[in-house]
C-alpha cells in the first residue's frame, strides 16, 4: 500500500464511517500526513508502532513551528485517532491509542454580538457584495446563523427543498443528527429574496447557496465578506459567522430560554455543552451591574 493509499483509506473512514464534518476530515487527514512525513511511514505496521514519546517528540517539534495549546491539543486528538486506526488495521489486538496528556487549554468565553451588530453585519454584507443575488445569499446565511442557530456548516449543506420554507426547518449537525429551528419572518424573507436573485437553478438534490461559479458556496466565503463587514462596523475579529451562533444562544438565554430547549435549538449532545451560555450570560449581567451600580 502507498502512503496516498493509506491517507485515503483514513479519509474515507473519517467521512464514510465516522461521518466527520469535512473541516474535521480535512484537519485529521493533514495531521497524518504530516505524521506520516515525519517518521518516514510506509504502511499500517508502521504507524501501530508509533507510541507516546514519538507522539511527544513529533508535537514539540510543531510547537517549535510555532502553534499554540489549542492547536495543539487538536493535533494530538487526530494523531491519537489515526493510530488507534491504525492498529486496528495492523491487526493489533490492544489497537487503544498511546496514553498522552494534551495541554491545558483555558477555555474563554463565546463573545455574542449585539442583536444591533448582528442585523447590521448581515445589511452589510449585502451592500458590499459584487452582486446583486450574492448579497442576497449572503445576508440569507447571517440571518440563518443568528436567527436559527445554525453552524456554517450546516447552513451550507442545506439543498434546494429549503428553498420555500416553512415556519421551521429540520437541520443535520454533527454525527448526522437532525434537529427543528425555527425560522423567523425575516430569515424567511431574506431566503425567498435570495431564491427570487439566484441564477443558478436550485434543484431539491443540489446546495441551495451557491458559488459565484454555480458550485457550493464555501464557507472561506462567507467568513471573508463577514470580515470586511465587521470592519466597516468597527466590530473586533471575535465577530466571525460563528458568533452569530452563540449570540443566539446567548440572546436567548436572557430573554428566559431554558437550558433543555436552547440544547435541543443548537444540536449539542450534552448538555455541559449548552451550559457555557450561562456563564456567557452571568458576565454580561456583572458588567451592566458594574457600569450601573454607584459602588462598581
Amino acid at each position: 500500500m502507498s502512503v496516498a493509499e493509506l491517507l485515503e483509506t483514513w479519509r474515507a473512514h473519517l467521512a464514510d464511517g465516522r461521518r466527520r464534518s469535512p473541516h474535521t476530515v480535512r484537519a485529521y487527514v493533514a495531521a497524518a500526513q504530516r505524521l506520516v512525513a515525519a517518521k518516514a511511514l510506509e504502511d499500517w505496521a508502521g504507524a501501530a508502532r508509533i507510541e507516546a514519546h514519538d507522539l511527544r517528540a513529533h508535537l514539540a517539534a510543531r510547537r517549535a513551528e510555532g502553534i499554540g495549546n489549542a492547536s495543539t491539543a487538536r493535533e494530538l486528538s487526530a494523531l491519537k485517532a489515526f493510530i488507534a486506526f491504525a492498529r486496528q488495521q495492523a491487526g493489533d489486538p490492544d489497537p487503544a491509542a498511546p496514553r498522552l496528556r494534551g495541554p491545558r487549554i483555558k477555555k474563554g468565553l463565546p463573545r455574542p454580538v449585539t442583536p444591533d451588530e448582528a442585523s447590521n453585519l448581515a445589511d452589510l454584507v449585502e451592500d458590499f457584495a459584487v452582486k446583486d443575488w450574492i448579497g442576497a445569499r449572503d445576508r440569507a446565511v447571517l440571518l440563518l446563523m443568528y436567527g436559527s442557530g445554525l453552524r456554517i456548516a450546516e447552513a451550507l449543506s442545506l439543498t434546494g427543498r429549503e428553498a420555500v420554507p416553512g415556519e421551521v426547518l429540520r437541520v443535520t449537525g454533527k454525527g448526522g443528527k437532525q434537529r427543528v429551528v425555527p425560522l423567523l419572518p425575516v430569515t424567511r424573507a431574506a431566503i425567498a429574496e435570495y431564491v427570487r436573485a439566484c441564477p443558478w437553478p436550485l434543484t431539491p438534490a443540489e446546495p441551495l447557496f451557491r458559488g459565484a461559479k454555480g458550485g457550493p458556496l464555501s464557507p472561506g466565503m462567507v467568513q471573508r465578506a463577514m470580515a470586511n463587514a465587521r470592519r466597516a462596523l468597527g466590530l473586533p475579529d471575535t465577530a466571525t459567522p460563528h458568533a452569530l451562533r452563540h449570540s443566539f444562544a446567548t440572546h436567548l438565554l436572557g430573554a428566559g430560554a431554558d437550558l433543555r430547549s436552547l440544547q435541543e435549538l443548537l444540536g449539542h449532545a450534552s448538555l455541559g455543552s449548552t451550559q457555557i451560555y450561562t456563564r456567557v450570560d452571568a458576565a454580561a449581567l456583572l458588567d451592566n451591574y458594574r457600569k450601573a451600580h454607584p459602588r462598581g
